[in-house]
């Protein structure tokens, strides 16, 4: 089951490659070949959104104690796709930089400049999200984790004082016992 998913998440890995390939090109595109381009990201979109369903459903499959780890790997798998679904909404209402240069009677060289700037700190934020965020999961998860040994410990702690209330009841009637042999052995 677990080889499924991981099919599932090589493909779906493939296909965001793609599709981020693919958005990144539809602004310097003009006319039939930003349509077209255009149409094959949505319908890759749509493939990435099966992808994910197929995902789901093999996680709901996977037994309760192993589902957490695929549960947040799912988590990130759908926030990439809310992110490049963002991406080619923004990359279609964008301006070519030939027609946004043209427009603006910019030479592009300190517009270049401070985009290549603005790029690499978007960049440097991005991967300092995901590590926040894969942080933040991992944090959760020893959340759970340290709740469930908490409750076992609970559990456990009530057992051995039943146990040891019936020892103190079993050893008082033995006391008791022992009493009752000594006074009839006397007679």
């Amino acid at each position: 089951m677990s080889s499924d998913f991981e099919g599932y998440e090589q493909d779906f890995a493939v296909l965001t490659a793609e599709i981020t390939g693919r958005i990144g090109k539809v602004p310097k595109l003009l006319g039939d070949e930003k349509k077209q381009l255009i149409a094959n990201v949505e319908k890759q979109l749509e493939e990435a959104r099966e992808l994910l369903e197929q995902m789901e459903l093999e996680v709901r499959e996977i037994p309760p104690q192993s589902r957490g780890m695929y549960s947040s790997r799912m988590r990130s798998y759908k926030q990439e796709m809310g992110k490049l679904e963002a991406d080619f909404k923004r990359s279609r209402i964008a301006y070519s930089d030939e027609v946004r240069n043209e427009l603006l009677g910019d030479d592009g060289n300190s517009s270049e400049n401070q985009r290549a700037h603005l790029l690499d700190n978007t960049e440097r934020l991005e991967r300092s999200s995901r590590r926040l965020e894969a942080g933040y999961q991992i944090a959760v998860e020893t959340e759970q984790i340290g709740q469930e040994m908490l409750e076992n410990l609970s559990h456990d702690r009530e057992k051995i004082q039943r146990a040891r209330e019936r020892l103190r009841e079993t050893d008082a009637n033995l006391g008791k016992s022992s009493r009752i042999l000594t006074g009839m052995l006397r007679r």
